[in-house]
């Protein structure tokens, strides 16, 4: 029997070993979700919403210990995955009330006749979710799908399954029926093809980088499923020379630093107005070099390990490079690395003239590193921030209403905070424009890709 081995990435202890599932142990939880399909669509939305209740308030109950699971198979601060949990939890508890508000309409059609417009769940969904949020890359998904009607089948990232099993008991002990929520683990490129190629999977949904997302979009062609797609990203983030620098400095940190610098949308290139950037870099510099690296469990670390050797590579490569053209180092550059145990620490590090040519203004960078360019006039920042195929999320301070405004306007991403570091809510779409992706998570948008419509003309 195969089996994945779970480790810690602070410490390379192994945690635990999960079972992978063959082909057809995928294939039969597909089925059990397609048979389950039409007796959980037929039950009242305020029975769903009662069970998507009651899973909330027991991931709330159990929130520390979904918390120190986090950070023992994530790595992230224990801190951090505290507020994961709530987060994750939040968006259970957002489409309980949304399940009750999935509405149809009558309208006035031709003479003698009327139109009904319902709305129903597509049918049964199959969820790809990364390591770096592995709760609420799950819950962010499952609500929904749950509230439309939908069972859900979840593949989450290898190396961080033991949350989504954890949240799976907990919905079971809520009273959601175990073929409507399942779990599967095993090799990636064998159960995303199961996944695209099964007619019974109606809508694929998938948070990872750009270049699966593309091809599982084309696997899935054959079949036309639903898609959701939240892809990769390299934010910007712009500091006018009218921002207020404490809370630009304290916000990019929020941004940049949050889970050792591995989310989608944190700060990737910085860009500060010529006649603050000394003074923004200064006191940047400062504040990260305060920040705790060490294990998670450690209440007072802030910065966590790395996730591999891939990304740890990937990062180093990148300050090597800007550094080798020009870039200097304000702060950080230091490693804490064990090959033996397969830990990876990466010291929050401040790079200052930086330019266009360096790897690091180009490539997603997924780890603690903070680049600062400079710009003289606003359309040349906005024009920097959008030279990328990516639109997830992007930054700005000003306490100019107008220049906000006109910011906001011309930036081509789907998640933008204006003196705000962290804009994710349940309450939110989540999403992003160009190859970040297609359709939104969260807020009232966040039901809309688990529903079909259908009409009825009556002829009177």
């Amino acid at each position: 029997m195969s089996q994945t081995v779970i480790t810690n990435p602070a410490t390379g202890e192994t945690i635990d070993e999960v079972k992978n599932d063959t082909a057809a142990e995928v294939e039969a939880c597909i089925q059990k979700a397609e048979e389950a399909y039409p007796a959980w669509s037929k039950q009242s939305a305020a029975h769903r919403a009662k069970l998507l209740k009651a899973w909330y308030e027991r991931i709330v109950e159990n929130k520390e210990e979904l918390a120190v699971l986090i950070t023992k198979e994530n790595g992230k601060p224990l801190k951090e995955a505290r507020g994961e949990v709530l987060y994750a939890a939040s968006y259970i508890e957002w489409y309980a009330e949304e399940a009750r508000r999935v509405f149809g309409k009558i309208t006035p059609g031709a003479e003698n006749k009327r139109l009904l417009i319902t709305r129903e769940g597509v049918g049964p969904v199959a969820a790809i979710t990364p390591w770096n949020f592995p709760a609420a890359m799950i819950t962010r998904k499952a609500a929904p799908a749950l509230a439309a009607g939908c069972p859900i089948v979840v593949k989450p990232a290898p190396s961080t399954p033991l949350t989504a099993y954890r949240l799976a008991e907990l919905a079971y002990e809520a009273g959601i029926p175990e073929d409507i929520l399942q779990v599967v683990n095993g090799d990636g490129e064998t159960i995303g093809d199961i996944f695209t190629s099964s007619p019974a999977i109606k809508k694929l949904t998938f948070t990872g980088s750009t270049p699966v997302g593309k091809l599982l979009m084309k696997k899935s062609a054959d079949t036309v499923k639903h898609l959701s797609m939240e892809l990769g990203g390299h934010a910007p983030l712009i500091v006018h020379e009218d921002a207020d620098l404490e809370l630009a400095v304290q916000q990019t940190i929020a941004s940049k630093f949050r889970n050792a610098g591995q989310t989608c949308i944190c700060a990737n290139r910085i860009f500060v107005h010529e006649s603050v950037v000394d003074s923004y870099a200064e006191k940047l510099a400062e504040e990260v070099s305060k920040l705790k690296v060490g294990y998670g469990l450690d209440e007072d670390t802030d910065i966590g390990p790395l996730i591999n050797k891939p990304g740890f590579e990937k990062v180093q490569a990148q300050i090597e490079d800007a550094k080798a053209k020009g870039a200097k180092v304000l702060t950080g550059d230091k490693y804490e690395v064990d090959d033996e145990k397969e830990t990876y620490f990466v010291h929050p590090t401040v790079l200052t003239n930086v330019s266009d040519e360096m790897d690091i203004m180009h490539h997603e960078t997924f780890g603690p590193v903070a680049p600062i360019a400079t710009f003289t006039s606003i359309d040349e920042a906005v024009q920097a921030a959008n030279d990328t195929p990516f639109g997830l999320a992007a930054y700005f301070f000003t306490e100019n209403y107008r220049t906000g405004h006109y910011i906001h306007e011309h930036l081509k991403y789907g998640i933008i905070g204006w003196n705000d570091g962290a804009p994710s809510a349940a309450e939110a779409p989540f999403g992003g424009m160009k190859e970040s992706g297609l359709g939104r998570e969260g807020g009232q948008e966040g039901i809309e890709p688990y529903l079909e419509t259908k009409y009825l003309s009556i002829g009177l």
